[in-house]
């Protein structure tokens, strides 16, 4: 009723003013200008305006400032004996920006499985920075003939998709560019030949397991394939990406028009080439989120081939270990005990500490490297995206959006690296590895690390 009244007031003596000032020549105050001056009709009292109760007790800010190591280590403590875990349980965590460890177990290194990707990532983006691409391009060196040169494109597809994320080249689009580029100069019919050259080999590293290649569990590592080695249909992976990749593009290249006399054969491009097409990949920040959100093996280890050829000049298995860790000291992650052998963690002879997992991770985190920032937003979410989408819904679900960390899985090994934060928003680095895990307590062991992630998630753990 009250607020009625008001709304009529308010009416009422802006119809006094507009009369009173166009009649009679009215002078007062304007309530459309300053409606608290102009007084109530005579006879009507308004209760005195007051300020209204509030709604809740306002919550102070108690957050603590520093985070506790004895409560990180209450937060961990039981779920590090699971016997799940077996013999070897190695944890490191800090709080994020801080280098000194709240909390430590274990001495030594372990098998870090896919966490070495993040390692390969940073090293990757350090070098050639988060807007670099990769190039596919056709050149001509003349009299009919050209050359589909593999310029190292982890993603490159073999056929359009607008729909996938990130952005992907494709040779279909590429043929059609190659033969409306050959239209202009009259040119109907070609021999084509591939270049991959840009990694020299071998393409399986010999310190793989031999069943990885007939088991399909990787690709061959070149410089030119399409779907990352996958063949057209089936699973597995072709014998022979580059050759596979220069079948696609052929095939394309004669539904674009132009024929292609002959088999595609290898064939180094030579230096007195004209460019005739291209495409260009995705910027490469968004090729290391999306290998480290998915854990892409292929993709990891043509990332570390490409740091070999910045630090070595060579596209290899060993240049691109070597120069990773390289790269890293120089960034001053500490390495000692470090020892890899490829790119992605397929290798169960790499050998990391907690620590350096947890130096990368505060590295790519610093408002000081803005350069390695994909490395810590392509980590998976637990409970949500990549390859915790799955995990941390029923094992430990106190740890869903709380934990975002990079998997790493082979038989035997179960390890977790990422970023956490508590229940007072503290965020916290953290390295979780098990390497002597019974076969029988694969899933076990990998729900046991979940958990004492989530810990940390659903701890106060700060003073």
């Amino acid at each position: 009723m009250v607020l009625v009244l008001a709304v009529l007031v308010a009416a009422v003596a802006s119809y006094r003013f507009e009369l009173g000032s166009r009649w009679f020549g009215f002078e007062g105050p304007d309530p459309r200008s300053d409606p608290a001056a102009v007084a109530p009709p005579e006879g009507l009292t308004l209760p005195a305006l007051t300020s209204p109760a509030p709604v809740a007790t306002p919550v102070p800010d108690t957050a603590p400032d520093t985070l506790d190591r004895a409560l990180v280590r209450r937060a961990l403590a039981a779920g590090l004996d699971d016997p799940d875990l077996g013999p070897d349980v190695f944890a490191s965590v800090s709080a994020l920006g801080e280098e000194t460890p709240l909390f430590r177990r274990g001495n030594g290194a372990a098998v870090p499985a896919s966490t070495t990707k993040l390692l390969t990532a940073t090293a990757a983006l350090s070098l050639l920075g988060p807007e670099h691409t990769f190039r596919t391009s056709v050149v001509s060196p003349g009299r009919g003939r050209i050359v589909l040169v593999g310029g190292g494109d982890p993603f490159l597809a073999s056929r359009p998709d607008p729909d996938a994320h990130p952005h992907r080249a494709d040779v279909v689009t590429l043929a059609r560019a190659t033969a409306a580029a050959l239209s202009e100069q009259g040119v109907r019919v070609v021999r084509l030949a591939y270049d991959d050259s840009l990694f020299p080999g071998p393409s399986v590293d010999p310190h793989w397991p031999d069943n990885y290649l007939p088991d399909g569990v990787v690709a061959p590592i070149t410089a030119l394939w399409v779907d990352e080695g996958r063949p057209a249909t089936g699973t597995g992976r072709v014998a022979d990406p580059s050759a596979t990749a220069a079948g696609v593009f052929a095939a394309a290249l004669t539904r674009a028009g132009v024929q292609v006399r002959g088999i595609p054969r290898e064939q180094p491009a030579g230096p007195d080439v004209t460019q005739v097409a291209s495409v260009e990949s995705a910027p490469l920040s968004d090729i290391v989120e999306q290998t480290l959100s998915v854990s892409d093996n292929e993709a990891a280890e043509v990332l570390a081939h490409h740091v070999g050829i910045e630090t070595a000049g060579r596209g290899t298995f060993a240049a691109g270990a070597s120069g990773v860790l390289r790269t890293l000291r120089h960034l001053g992650v500490p390495t000692s005990g470090a020892a890899l052998y490829d790119g992605s963690g397929l290798s169960r002879e790499d050998r990391l500490t907690p620590e350096t997992l947890v130096a990368v991770l505060q590295l790519a985190a610093s408002e000081a490297h803005p350069e390695l920032r994909s490395v810590v937003t392509g980590l998976p979410v637990a409970g949500f995206t990549g390859s915790l989408e799955l995990r941390f819904v029923d094992s430990a679900p106190q740890g869903r959006g709380r934990v975002r960390a990079k998997t790493g899985t082979l038989t035997g090994v179960s390890a977790l690296a990422g970023i956490v934060t508590d229940l007072d928003s503290r965020p916290m680095v953290f390295v979780l590895m098990a390497d002597r895990v019974a076969l029988a307590d694969t899933l076990d062991a990998r729900d046991a690390l979940d958990a004492l992630a989530a810990a940390l998630g659903a701890c106060h753990c700060g003073r």
